[in-house]
């Protein structure tokens, strides 16, 4: 249930001020790291302000939305609700500075495949990748468990759509509505719009499950006011004002989506590429080198795991039922 659950608890906020709080301080977190020896105009000139890594954050949930439409096999709107959440919340701990948002964004898809059990190999993942699909691969696995970390293993996901099918059902069962099914393609034309909003972060999956259906509603001019008041919460009328007032914001944040100005994010993906942390760029000398050192003592470990082995069988010891495995060779399924 979504009221006890990790998504409620611990990634669910109370206002976009709060949210815009969290990503300012990434920002300078960042920009205080790798920017110590520079002045103020430096700084600026150099590093993507807050104001700017939101644009280019709101150009990759585009993009992340066209992947998923165009995936093959078709995915489910399940599997691309929980994607959304996991690249959201990657960037309220994280800075698109320090983990470019084009690798992160394909990482966070592929690990809700896996979550929501939609079951497609790494090989069938990166076929629907343009370009070096055997680097892409990498890519994918060496961040899917930095993801995880930083989603501190908090990976179920309530999305709306289980509530928009007991909202339909419900609406067949106690309304005079003639064909409630015609609201489908309203509904989910909305629920694509809040994937581009802070409302999955603000709203339980109830609530913008109902504001997509009123909204559905209204464009097919129905009425279903008396349903809320009287059908859904007849008994409860209490609640109601709370219910209408996240209704009305989600429907709001929808209503005021700005894209992005391409002229703008062109000059931002430049800005970028000059100021991210090369760490964690896969194309630079310094990520190949971290890499070959950590394959290398992924080499040691192994030498020194067939060692003790090796040892131990020496001793005349029955070492047949001992996990030898090596945990830096483990993955994660």
């Amino acid at each position: 249930m979504y009221s006890l659950s990790s998504q409620k608890k611990f990634w669910t906020f109370k206002t976009e001020q709060e949210l815009a709080e969290l990503r300012v301080k990434q920002n300078i977190s960042f920009i205080s790291k790798h920017g110590a020896s520079m002045t103020e105009e430096q700084k600026q000139a150099h590093f993507l302000s807050a104001d700017e890594e939101r644009l280019l954050l709101k150009q990759y949930e585009l993009q992340l939305k066209e992947f998923c439409k165009r995936f093959e096999p078709p995915m489910p709107k399940y599997v691309v609700g929980t994607a959304f959440h996991y690249f959201k919340r990657f960037y309220l701990n994280n800075s698109s500075m320090d983990y470019h948002p084009k690798e992160i964004l394909a990482t966070c898809v592929y690990l809700a495949c896996k979550v929501e059990e939609f079951n497609v190999s790494i090989a069938q993942f990166v076929a629907n990748i343009k370009g070096d699909r055997v680097k892409a691969m990498d890519i994918i696995l060496s961040n899917e468990l930095l993801l995880m970390q930083e989603l501190n293993y908090y990976l179920t996901i309530h999305n709306p759509m289980r509530p928009i099918e007991g909202f339909l059902i419900d609406i067949k069962t106690r309304c005079n509505m003639s064909n409630p099914d015609r609201l489908r393609p309203g509904i989910e034309d909305f629920i694509d719009k809040t994937f581009l909003t802070d409302a999955p972060l603000m709203y339980a999956p109830a609530q913008i499950a109902l504001a997509a259906v009123l909204h559905a509603a209204s464009k097919e001019q129905e009425n279903l006011d008396s349903y809320v008041t009287e059908s859904l919460f007849g008994s409860a009328k209490d609640k109601l004002p709370v219910l209408i007032e996240a209704v009305r914001r989600v429907r709001s944040m929808v209503r005021t989506i700005e894209l992005p100005p391409k002229d703008r994010v062109r000059f931002l993906e430049k800005k970028l590429e000059k100021c991210r942390n090369q760490e964690n760029n896969p194309d630079s000398q310094i990520y190949k080198q971290r890499m070959k050192k950590m394959y290398e003592d992924e080499d040691d470990l192994d030498v020194m795991g067939s060692s003790y082995h090796m040892n131990v069988s020496d001793a005349s010891l029955d070492v047949s039922q001992l996990n030898t495995t090596n945990p830096a060779n483990m993955t994660i399924d």
